[in-house]
């Protein structure tokens, strides 16, 4: 049993913004593997259904990006779901647009939605990092930057690179994060 949590905002102002990358993603894996209906639970949405016969639950906090965690452990914990059967996906601006990398563990590099989760749960959990670039300067542009729509192009590149953790998510369920995260370098390359 796995729980895939993709991070992002809630409400129509933040939604197809580069730090809701997370939550565009389960809405495609629960659109792609026919999984039941969103329902309100655990400070989230969250849907049941299966991946390569594995029974997963994604999630999306509801809580906003810094208290991620809250709702993270709360569904963690009911479902008695361990931290390395736990899947965190979400953006990065430490990739460029166009750019995947996955691993176990690891530190929160400043996102916050993953100092939360790290805190309520432990950092031992996988990570899938979804590049959304960085912009030039810190502080101010860059919370304009993830709070930011994509560009046309680079919203094309964004569904592209959600079509592949959707499509190769099973290679992680059934073979971990090493073998997925070789499979991801392979399907970047294409």
């Amino acid at each position: 049993m796995f729980l895939i949590v993709g991070l992002g905002n809630p409400g129509a102002e933040y939604e197809a913004t580069r730090h809701n990358v997370g939550f565009m993603t389960v809405d495609a894996m629960a659109q792609d593997y026919g999984f039941g209906p969103w329902r309100a639970k655990f400070d989230g949405m969250i849907a049941e259904g299966k991946i390569e016969g594995e029974k997963v639950y994604l999630l999306k906090p509801q809580t906003y990006m810094n208290l991620s965690g809250n709702s993270v452990v709360k569904a963690a914990h009911f479902y008695k779901i361990l931290p390395q059967d736990i899947v965190v996906i979400h953006d990065d601006m430490d990739l460029p647009v166009g750019k995947i990398k996955a691993k176990l563990g690891g530190g929160a590099g400043g996102h916050n939605g993953l100092k939360s989760i790290d805190a309520a749960v432990t950092p031992n959990y996988n990570r899938i990092r979804i590049g959304v670039g960085h912009p030039d300067g810190n502080g101010e542009k860059v919370v304009n930057h993830v709070l930011s729509r994509f560009s046309k192009t680079d919203a094309e590149d964004i569904e592209k690179d959600i079509e592949i953790v959707v499509k190769s998510i099973g290679v992680l369920l059934k073979k971990g994060i090493g073998e997925y995260s070789g499979q991801l370098g392979m399907l970047m390359k294409k």
